[in-house]
């Protein structure tokens, strides 16, 4: 029976890892902050098959203790600040969590047992503004917000440990993945999310920032798979996880709107753009300048050409399928919300 230590594992990804672990007869472990009110998050339907550890990624000592408790022979770094937005708020702690604490994590495994197996949670934010379209494994980073900076210096910081001191070290550079888990800072769960409000008619309208924007949308069930396949091979390796397919933040709000049965008609351009409920003509979907990032990133998009060669990966759940779920989800949620309101 394998010993797995996950960092992040309240979050979305965290989760549905555990979920994997737990069914493959892993011992799993689990590193939390300390909080004032015990919070478990996505977890907390398995929290009773879950040896918690409190650490932190910019403690050293306390991620010495972890590899310690939990003699781990794999470890999964998805610890991070990973709101892009709330990087230019609070830059240089995003870059003590996503970059300097992976060194952490690294100095951790390689003291305590240096033949444990490290997989980084690496981005498509790391390509930013893009130099070719599909991003591979080759294409050249240039990332656009503290997060993409921070998130690139992990990267690298995993291929020198693994090529200086031999650990069995990967990356996963994960394109954009979601689920019905997603926080609603992310504009994916703020869609679905308002979506549901619209539908039930507790919201009026869904604000958005740059509706041209296009990304490559997967499932985070389909990606964590990816992760724990990439600690399966021989030898480690960096590999792009992605559908090949991109999208505009336009179409997936159509999408979601089209699962509720709203048609949604597009009027104006630009920050003057709108979109109107043809049945009833109510404005539902309005854009606000607020939400525009200081330096875009226009188009993600990954060829996981590797990653299904190498790795045997595929992702089983389609865009459409992606959106339905998270869409069913919330409208379950609004629902409930509803309900206990009226009591």
């Amino acid at each position: 029976m394998k010993n797995a230590l996950i960092t992040g594992i309240t979050g979305q990804d965290g989760s549905y890892l555990a979920e994997l672990l737990l069914e493959k007869g892993y011992n799993v472990y689990g590193i939390m902050r300390r909080k004032s009110v015990v919070d478990y998050g996505n977890v907390e339907h398995i929290k009773d098959k879950i040896n918690f550890i409190y650490a932190d990624m910019t403690d050293v000592i306390s991620l010495i203790n972890a590899m310690k408790i939990s003699q781990a022979d794999e470890v999964y770094n998805l610890a991070a600040q990973s709101f892009v937005a709330t990087s230019w708020e609070q830059p240089l702690a995003t870059a003590d969590i996503d970059a300097l604490g992976v060194t952490n994590m690294l100095e951790a495994i390689r003291t305590v047992k240096p033949e444990a197996r490290f997989y980084q949670a690496s981005t498509s934010e790391m390509f930013g503004l893009v130099q070719e379209i599909p991003q591979t494994e080759k294409t050249p980073f240039y990332p656009r917000s503290p997060y993409g900076v921070a998130k690139l210096y992990g990267h690298w910081i995993t291929k020198n440990y693994r090529e200086s001191y031999n650990l069995y070290a990967c990356s996963g550079i994960l394109f954009n993945h979601e689920s019905e888990r997603r926080g609603k800072e992310f504009v994916t769960r703020k869609i679905t999310n308002a979506v549901a409000r619209i539908k039930f008619g507790v919201q009026d309208c869904l604000e958005l920032g740059n509706m041209d924007s296009k990304r490559d949308w997967g499932h985070s069930k389909d990606y964590v798979h990816a992760m724990w396949l990439m600690l399966q091979q021989e030898a480690p390796d960096d590999y792009v996880i992605a559908t090949n397919e991109t999208r505009t933040v336009r179409e997936f709000v159509e999408t979601a709107f089209q699962h509720v049965g709203i048609s949604i008609e597009w009027k104006g351009t630009g920050v003057d753009e709108i979109g109107i409920d043809k049945a009833t003509g109510k404005t539902v979907v309005k854009v606000n300048p607020k939400f525009f990032r200081p330096a875009e990133v226009d188009i993600l998009l990954g060829n996981p050409a590797k990653a299904e060669e190498k790795l045997g990966w595929k992702r089983d759940i389609s865009f459409a399928e992606l959106v339905k779920r998270m869409i069913d989800n919330d409208m379950k949620l609004v629902e409930k919300e509803i309900q206990i309101s009226n009591l």
